[in-house]
């Protein structure tokens, strides 16, 4: 899951130096966001594989 957090972090760097204009800042603005949401999701697996809990 990190690496989807990572690779989605890479593409809105990339719409950044396009200038966050039209389509870049859309695409920005999703890739942000799942940025964000793997990262938790990453981290939560993280967690639970740390205190024992692979039912997650």
């Amino acid at each position: 899951m990190l690496h989807y957090a990572i690779v989605f972090f890479i593409i809105s760097i990339i719409a950044g130096v396009f200038g966050f204009t039209g389509i870049s800042a859309a695409t920005a603005g999703i890739a942000k966001l799942f940025f964000v949401i793997f990262l938790v999701l990453a981290v939560l697996a993280i967690l639970a594989g740390v205190a024992g809990l692979h039912a997650l």
